[in-house]
């Protein structure tokens, strides 16, 4: 038998589960994927039980492989997801998901009852249509019958934990992306749920990200675990401030872990409780990072590997001959915080072909990513590298050009198992087979590669940074629902 610790991530495409030695070994993992319903335009659900059918799977397929002494297991998941459940734990309706885009009338309202500013104050971030609060006032105003019947609410792993241990509980770090949590003080807002008139008595216990949650039927413990975004940035080794999450994943992120807690003014990244127990972390979210490549692909060049699209790009030189390219397909996040925001390409010329398209495409999301960076150092955040994750980390070109472009260098580590992988670390340390998170880290993560920037791009790359930023406000007036 060989001594592991289990990472279960709860994704939107399905359930991935590993197995991991005490020193970061991946020794076996398996994935099971489920559907995605959007009933209507602007929805986005999914079927609990699917979630705990697909980690039944994966749990199974993992003891297959020879996971026997199993002693700690840890819980990631995506984030803001509303599970309503009856008082005999029964899921009322499918939940409703994190890209569900429905409650805009419902953020507006909350930001109007409690006020923006105090609304910042408390929970460090605004009301967006994708938390959890806007969620709750709609099935309120749309669905009273399901509403009447609410006696628990959950996040999504948290219906995982409660199918495997039978306890409604919920980590700080996930409970800080429902906007119903005092962020700075890490505990349920008595403020914003009595404004919104939400039963306190609804809301799982908030727990510290390793601490145990409860046990299976065998008797392993489970940590709280943490959200899809602080789970990854664990298990590529930010568990304190200096190294950067880089993600270039279909949507993108940059992630910094703060010395403490401190909300933008305005909101434009998010501020949550880290997976670490007593810190914080800031992030910066653009909607099409990776997805913007694959629309290219997709739409302009499809059948073509990205690799061929990838080796094009190289041809051209830093700044793609002035054309820039706005990656705000499906809206934007951070810095705008504009769902009306939409892509657009700038400078276009008969020189240019589709490999400059390409280029300019992985530039503009380039810059998109240092919007969030900008963000980040104001709030005192100094990093000294980034660690890249994501399908777009495949690309040493992209991963060049994002290097340049953010004045760091980037590294990738030897395990590239995202969010699974830091919820196993946190198994780990609820296991006792690591003292703590800084220690779960030291001994699991490791850094294989090193991407520097690119001294002769970076000149190029600060003049396109300029054009990017002034591109917004020019173009805002035309967006096609801009009023």
């Amino acid at each position: 038998m060989v001594t592991a610790v289990i990472g279960i991530d709860v994704g939107t495409t399905g359930v991935k589960t590993i197995a991991i030695s005490p020193d970061g070994e991946v020794i076996a993992k398996a994935e099971q994927g489920y559907p995605l319903s959007t009933p209507r335009p602007g929805w986005s659900e999914q079927d609990p039980e699917d979630w705990w059918r697909a980690t039944q799977v994966t749990l199974e397929a993992v003891a297959a492989a020879g996971v026997k002494d199993v002693r700690g297991i840890g819980l990631s998941g995506q984030m803001h997801g509303l599970v309503c459940l009856d008082d005999h734990d029964r899921v009322l309706r499918p939940a409703m998901l994190w890209n569900d885009q429905r409650t805009g009338a419902e953020c507006a309202e909350i930001e109007a009852r409690i006020g923006l500013e105090r609304l910042i104050q408390l929970t460090g971030n605004r009301a967006l249509t994708g938390f959890t609060a806007p969620k709750i006032l709609w099935l309120r105003r749309h669905e009273p019958d399901v509403y009447s019947r609410i006696s628990r609410i959950l996040l999504p792993k948290d219906y995982v934990r409660l199918r495997l241990t039978g306890e409604h509980a919920i980590d700080v770090a996930d409970a800080s992306g429902t906007l119903l949590f005092d962020v700075a003080h890490r505990r349920w807002s008595e403020d914003v749920t009595a404004a919104l008139e939400i039963p306190r008595s609804w809301l799982p216990q908030a727990m510290e990200s390793p601490q145990i949650s409860g046990r299976t039927a065998q008797g392993v413990v489970v940590a709280a675990g943490a959200g899809d975004q602080a789970a990854a940035a664990l298990g590529v080794g930010v568990d304190r401030p200096g190294p950067l999450s880089v993600v270039l994943g279909t949507s993108g992120v940059v992630f910094a872990a703060l010395p403490a807690f401190a909300a933008e003014p305005q909101a434009r990244v998010h501020v949550f409780c880290h997976a670490v127990p007593g810190a914080w972390h800031a992030m910066g979210v653009m909607l099409s990072a990776a997805g913007s490549l694959q629309w290219f692909r997709d739409t302009l060049a499809a059948g073509v590997r990205f690799a061929d699209l990838d080796a094009g790009a190289a041809e051209w030189a830093p700044g793609s001959d002035g054309l820039i390219f706005l990656p705000y397909l499906a809206g934007e996040r951070t810095p705008h915080a504009d769902p009306d925001a939409r892509g657009a390409f700038v400078g276009l010329s008969l020189r240019h072909d589709r490999a400059a398209m390409v280029r300019a495409v992985m530039e503009g999301v380039a810059y998109g990513l240092r919007d969030s960076l900008e963000l980040l150092n104001d709030l005192g955040v100094r990093a000294v590298a980034g660690r890249a994750s994501g399908g777009g980390a495949r690309s040493r070109l992209w991963l060049s050009i994002v290097a340049s472009a953010l004045g760091l260098p980037l590294e990738l580590t030897a395990v590239e198992e995202g969010s699974a992988f830091g919820a196993a670390l946190l198994g780990g340390v609820a296991g006792g087979v690591f003292g703590d998170v800084h220690e779960a880290v030291h001994a699991c993560v490791r850094v294989r590669e090193i991407i520097e920037p690119d001294a002769s791009w970076q000149e190029a790359y600060a003049g396109g940074y300029r054009r990017f930023r002034e591109l917004y406000p020019a173009l805002r007036p035309h967006f096609g629902n801009a009023t």
